[in-house]
């Protein structure tokens, strides 16, 4: 499965986000994505990709958020 495919996945599962809107391009802040919903989708992402995701910082859309998952692979 593709890692873009994989943060669709957890975000519709706990944020029921419209899988449509989840686009390379979309902002966390555009998906109303805030601190507290990182968290969760970073502890799922490390869970399910069995990776260490480090600190979250500079990382504004979810293309942001599969390169630097597809760098710690």
């Amino acid at each position: 499965m593709a890692t873009i495919d994989t943060v669709r996945e957890v975000l519709v599962e706990n944020l029921d986000l419209d899988p449509e809107a989840i686009t390379a391009e979309a902002t966390m802040e555009g998906l109303g994505i805030d601190s507290l919903d990182m968290v969760e989708l970073v502890c799922d992402i490390e869970e399910r990709c069995e990776i260490e995701f480090g600190e979250p910082e500079g990382l504004t859309t979810i293309g942001d958020i599969v390169a630097h998952i597809d760098s710690l692979k």
